[in-house]
C-alpha cells in the first residue's frame, strides 16, 4: 500500500511500490490531465478501503444498533476493493509489457505471504472469522480472468452471486477438515462465498471511475441492488424461508447415522445440513441475497466516494491513510481482541456513550499514525517477500 500519495509519474518505479496488490495506481503518463485523475483515483479507492476497515473494527469493538449495517457488509466492500486492486495492477503491468509471467508469480507470492499471515491470525483464536486464506484463494483464481473481456467477467461475477451460495454449501460438507479445500469452497468465509464481490471489483476496475456518469451509474445501481434486496428481506424471505425450511425437514432423515469416515469419497462426508442459508439475510450467510445486500451497500459507497469534488479531496485524506495499511490494520483488530482476552479485558465498549464514534476516531488515529512510516509493517514484509519469491524467478535458464 502506498503511505503517501504519489504523483503519477513515480508509478512502477524500480522499487515497485505503486505494483503492490494492496496498492493502485491508476495513473497515464500521457496527459497532465489523465494524471491528475489518477492520483484522485487512488485517494478515493484507498478511503473506500478504509472505510471497510474501520467498518470491521466497528463490527468487533463497538456493533449496536445505530452501525449494525456494518456487520458482514463491510466485509464485502473490502474484498470489492480487493478485486479493483487486483484487476488494476493487471492492466497496468500490461500496459508497461510485462510478461503474463510476472503478475502470475507476484499474485502467487502475494498468495502465500497472505496465507501464511491468516493462519497465524487463526491462530490466535479469537471469535471471528478470518478472510486472509479465502483472500490468498482469490488471489490464484483470479489469474483465469486478468484477460478476459469485461463481459466475461461480469457474467462471471452474476453466475457467481447465483450459483456459488450451493456450492459453497456442499462445500461445507465435502472438504470437512480439508482445510486448503475449505478456504476455497467450504462456507460462508470460503473465497467461493467472497468470488462475486472480488469478481465485481475486478469488472468495476475496467471502467474510469473518475468519470462522473460511470460513478454516479455505480451508485444507482447500489441503491437499486440495496432495495430490492431488503424488500425481499422484507417482505418475500420470510414465508418463502419458513415453506422451504419445513419442505427440507420432510425430505431429511434425522436420524441417519453418521457417515463412515474410512468409507471411499464421497461416503465418508455428511450429505449437506445447511440448505436454509440459501434463503438467510444475516452477516456472513454468504446468501445471493446478503451478497445482493452487502455488494449494493459496496456500490453505493464506492459510488459516492468517487463522486466527492476535487476541491474537497482532503476529507478523505485520514480514512485514505487507514486503506493504504489495510493489511497491517486487518491484522492488528485481531491481534487487539486477542491481548485483551489474554489480559482478561472487556473488549466491548457498548456500555461507553458514543462508543462507535470512538472507536471510528481511533482507529483513524491508528491507521494515520501507522501511514506515516514508510511503509505499514506488514506491506513492508509482504514487498520483501514478493522480492525474495521473485528473485528465484528472474534467475536465467540454460538454453
Amino acid at each position: 500500500m502506498l503511505v503517501r500519495s504519489q504523483s503519477p509519474d513515480e508509478s512502477f518505479n524500480t522499487n515497485e511500490k505503486a505494483s503492490d496488490y494492496f496498492e493502485t495506481n491508476h495513473s497515464n503518463s500521457s496527459t497532465q490531465k489523465s494524471k491528475s485523475n489518477g492520483s484522485g483515483r487512488l485517494i478515493a479507492l484507498d478511503a473506500v478501503r478504509g472505510l471497510a476497515v474501520i467498518g470491521m473494527f466497528l463490527q468487533h469493538f463497538a456493533l449496536n444498533e445505530r452501525n449494525a449495517f456494518v456487520a458482514g457488509n463491510t466485509t464485502l466492500l473490502f474484498v470489492l476493493c480487493g478485486g479493483i486492486s487486483y484487476s488494476i495492477m493487471a492492466q497496468r503491468m500490461k500496459e508497461r509489457g510485462s510478461d503474463v509471467s510476472i503478475f502470475r508469480s507476484k499474485m502467487l507470492a502475494r498468495a502465500i505471504f497472505v496465507d501464511i499471515i491468516g493462519y497465524l491470525l487463526i491462530m490466535l483464536n479469537t471469535p471471528y472469522g478470518i478472510i486472509l486464506p479465502a483472500y490468498a484463494a482469490m488471489f490464484i483464481l483470479a489469474l483465469v480472468l486478468v484477460n478476459r473481456s469485461t463481459r466475461v467477467i461480469v457474467y462471471t461475477a452474476v453466475g457467481l452471486l447465483l450459483f456459488a451460495p450451493p456450492l459453497m454449501i456442499l462445500g461445507m460438507s465435502y472438504f470437512k477438515g480439508a482445510y486448503l479445500l475449505q478456504d476455497i469452497a467450504g462456507g460462508p468465509m470460503s473465497a467461493l462465498a467472497l468470488a462475486p464481490a472480488f469478481v465485481a471489483g475486478m469488472a468495476i476496475a475496467r471502467f474510469n471511475l473518475t468519470n462522473k456518469r460511470i460513478a454516479i451509474t455505480l451508485a444507482v445501481s447500489g441503491f437499486i441492488m440495496l432495495t430490492i434486496g431488503k424488500l425481499l428481506a422484507i417482505y418475500v424471505l420470510p414465508d418463502l424461508t419458513s415453506s422451504f425450511e419445513s419442505w427440507l425437514v420432510s425430505i431429511m432423515n434425522l436420524d441417519q447415522a453418521p457417515p463412515d469416515e474410512y468409507a471411499i469419497w464421497p461416503h465418508n462426508v455428511t450429505p449437506p445440513q445447511m440448505w436454509h442459508l440459501l434463503l438467510q439475510t444475516a452477516p456472513h450467510t454468504a446468501s445471493t441475497f446478503q451478497t445482493l445486500i452487502g455488494l449494493g451497500i459496496a456500490f453505493f459507497v464506492l459510488g459516492l466516494v468517487f463522486l466527492i469534488p476535487d476541491r474537497i479531496k482532503i476529507v478523505l485524506t485520514p480514512f485514505a491513510a487507514v486503506g493504504r495499511v489495510a493489511l497491517t490494520m486487518y491484522a492488528l483488530q485481531f491481534i487487539i481482541v486477542w491481548v485483551l482476552t489474554i489480559l482478561n479485558i472487556d473488549y466491548d465498549l457498548s456500555v461507553i456513550p458514543l462508543n462507535d464514534l470512538l472507536v471510528v476516531i481511533v482507529t483513524l488515529v491508528i491507521g494515520s499514525m501507522i501511514a506515516r512510516m514508510p511503509n505499514g509493517p506488514l506491506e513492508s514484509m509482504m514487498r520483501s517477500f514478493d522480492r525474495l519469491f521473485s528473485s528465484f524467478g528472474s534467475a536465467s535458464t540454460p538454453k
